[in-house]
């Protein structure tokens, strides 16, 4: 049982993007591109279903900032702590 969980764990882990070893810097998609995909990353979800050449996530990215964005972007998209409801509604009293 230990080996198994050892195997699930150590599957899930990420590994090195060598992809950008390869590619020049000025190709690398950085903060901005991060967010913008991120912002859109709920329609291109649903364009990748469809198109095999239509990926959610750039493989061509500078590391970290791309990340950030990325995840700020999917924030802002899927309402962020906007949609967690902590809105006080006008006029409406407990009581």
């Amino acid at each position: 049982m230990a080996v198994l969980t050892a195997l699930v764990l150590t599957g899930c882990a990420p590994g090195p993007n060598d992809v950008g070893a390869i590619t020049p810097p000025e190709a690398q998609a950085g903060f901005w591109l991060g967010l913008w995909q991120g912002f859109i990353s709920p329609i291109t979800f649903l364009v990748s279903l469809f198109n095999p050449d239509v990926n959610i996530y750039e493989v061509h990215n500078d590391g970290n900032w791309y990340n950030f964005g990325f995840m700020i972007g999917v924030a802002i998209a899927f309402g962020g702590p906007a949609s967690a409801g902590g809105y006080a509604t006008p006029g409406r009293r407990k009581g």
